[in-house]
């Protein structure tokens, strides 16, 4: 099989694409042949150098999101069989060899049934942004999503043009919520319009606390933030008494500060979120959750879910690492059967 590794970090050029045997599945494992992967922030961020003090491996293949085709079922493992349709999440979490390759062996809990209809784009496109955005929504005082679980809650959704911000809005406009999203240009604007934001407020402009005040004067119940550094101020005065902040990365800065009193006066609640240390059953109910989505169509991908689909050959590996790096808006994906 074809497969994309790394034997060292530093830029997208240490990406190599070589020809390794097929790998066979052991106990409790499930081998995949893919037809779509998912490049994420995390895959370059990790080849960069910028998690690992030293390769665990002697060699990688990157990529923790894709979809295709169960080829092989190891023993023991039960309700999965040759020819299942499935995406897949942390398919290289604790393990050597992940998505950028033409077959990829997992642990048969990160497999999950590909509904009806859906295509493959979808599948690669779920794993860390939808799953990190279905445990910041559920962060608060709602542990499961279903339609009306959100009733009556106003989400404030940072970045709404991102992949997890997206993923954000069509789940939680699926479940209920009234959703409002900060962009930062009038094109994001129209992306987070189409994943279902009922509102935009561009940060770049004016005053965007106020903004949101005026469209929420009650106070927002959950933010998800991708900036905390440079939105805590503005988290703390839209969010309504009891309101939670939910944060799952860490641009525009490594250190978040805040007043303790203004903070605890209002009894706010703070999750961080982290994809790879989830709970195996926040990881299950974030599967369950996301296929009931999918089976009603409330979460999609393409330009007209808010995001754009971008295309590239496994021998265009590093090209896609680059792109994600410097922030293709959308979603980029690795074709690997294009039958």
């Amino acid at each position: 099989m074809r497969a994309v590794v790394y034997s060292e970090t530093g830029p997208s050029s240490v990406l190599r694409l070589v020809d390794r045997e097929v790998p066979e599945p052991g106990p409790g494992e499930l081998r995949v042949r893919l037809v779509r992967a998912g490049v994420n922030p995390t895959d370059w961020k990790f080849r960069a150098g910028g998690t690992y003090a030293e390769l665990p491996y002697d060699e990688i293949t990157p990529g923790q999101d894709g979809a295709g085709v169960v080829e092989a079922v190891g023993e023991g493992v039960l309700g999965f069989a040759v020819e299942d349709r499935v995406w897949l999440m942390l398919a290289q979490h604790g393990r050597p060899y992940g998505t950028a390759a033409e077959q990829v062996v997992v642990p048969a809990e990160n497999a999950v049934h590909l509904p009806v209809g859906a295509s493959y784009e979808l599948g690669a496109s779920l794993g860390v942004p939808a799953v990190t955005a279905h445990r910041a929504l559920t962060s608060g005082d709602v542990t499961r999503l279903a339609p009306g679980a959100l009733d009556g809650r106003t989400v404030l959704v940072h970045g709404g043009a991102g992949a997890v911000g997206n993923a954000a809005i069509q789940l939680a406009r699926w479940a209920g919520a009234t959703v409002l999203t900060t962009v930062s240009s009038d094109e994001k604007a129209a992306l987070a319009i189409a994943a279902g934001a009922h509102q935009t407020v561009n940060y770049k402009v004016g005053d965007p606390a106020a903004e949101i005040e005026a469209l929420a004067p009650d106070g927002v119940d959950l933010v998800v933030d991708v900036a905390p550094a440079v939105n805590n101020d503005l988290d703390r005065r839209v969010l309504r008494v009891h309101g939670t902040v939910a944060i799952y990365a860490n641009n525009g800065g490594d250190e978040l500060t805040m007043p303790v009193r203004e903070t605890f006066s209002k009894n706010l609640r703070y999750q961080f979120v982290l994809l790879y240390t989830l709970a195996p059953e926040l990881l299950r109910a974030a599967a369950e959750d996301i296929t009931a989505a999918i089976e009603v169509g409330a979460l999609r991908v393409g330009e007209d879910a808010g995001v754009p689909l971008h295309h590239h050959a496994l021998d265009d590996a590093a090209a896609a690492h680059d792109a994600v790096e410097q922030g293709a808006v959308g979603k980029v994906l690795l074709d690997l059967d294009h039958d």
